[in-house]
């Protein structure tokens, strides 16, 4: 396997993607060991490469390989111990298993939590007077894990990444991303892609009928 160690990995890309798919036809064993080393040995934040090789061996039917895997990364990569006062392994969960549309729910649901928390308001949804009370760390956190376990495609930040690239024209974003269809805004769910064959940075989803405003401010916050 000709990946390095101590490479960061913000996106897997089809290069990298054929290597993975190659060695873990032939050496599941060495995938499991290269990301022991990287996350537990050398010490190193998980990153797009280690979501993706995790997320293969979680499919394993070798069944030494499995038990190795759940007995160093039981809850998965990324150790969210200390993080934050909010347990976020129920969206570890569901995005190292890849279901994209539930995580995109429980992702809402915890910005709603957040800024509850601080402005002693119930939320089904976010204004942008609202983003001030969004801690910097669980912004931080949420966006990890999404581009963690996408193969480095989704998250705000990388939103963000592709707005700033064109010109910040909401609209562009809108069509890169694929939110919109022939001009019109696309129906939820169903005309949502829930893979990671969607385009990068088309989840997580971000209500937008309500403007552009919020996400604006949302935008600012990040910083990474």
């Amino acid at each position: 396997m000709k990946l390095s160690i101590e490479e960061h990995f913000t996106i897997v890309n089809q290069r990298t993607e054929q290597i993975i798919n190659t060695t873990y036809k032939e050496e599941q064993e060495s995938l499991l060991e290269f990301i022991i080393k990287r996350i537990l040995i050398n010490k190193k934040a998980a990153d797009a490469l280690d979501g993706f090789i995790y997320q293969k061996l979680l499919k394993t039917d070798q069944q030494q390989v499995k038990d190795k895997l759940m007995n160093y990364f039981p809850k998965g990569i990324v150790n969210l111990k200390s993080c934050s006062q909010i347990d976020y392994e129920p969206l570890q969960n569901l995005l190292m298993n890849e279901s994209f549309k539930e995580a995109d729910v429980l992702t809402n649901k915890y910005l709603c939590e957040l800024v509850k928390t601080k402005a002693k308001v119930e939320k089904k949804w976010l204004y942008f007077t609202d983003i001030q009370f969004l801690p910097y760390e669980d912004l931080f956190i949420l966006d990890f894990l999404w581009r963690t376990y996408s193969r480095g495609k989704f998250g705000f930040s990388i939103q963000k990444q592709i707005w700033i690239k064109n010109n910040k024209n909401w609209d562009t974003l809108w069509e890169k991303i694929n939110w919109t269809n022939n001009g019109s805004m696309r129906r939820y769910p169903q005309e949502f892609e829930w893979t990671t064959q969607a385009p990068e940075g088309h989840l997580p989803l971000f209500n937008q009928l309500r403007g552009t405003q919020t996400l604006s401010y949302l935008f600012k916050n990040i910083t990474w």
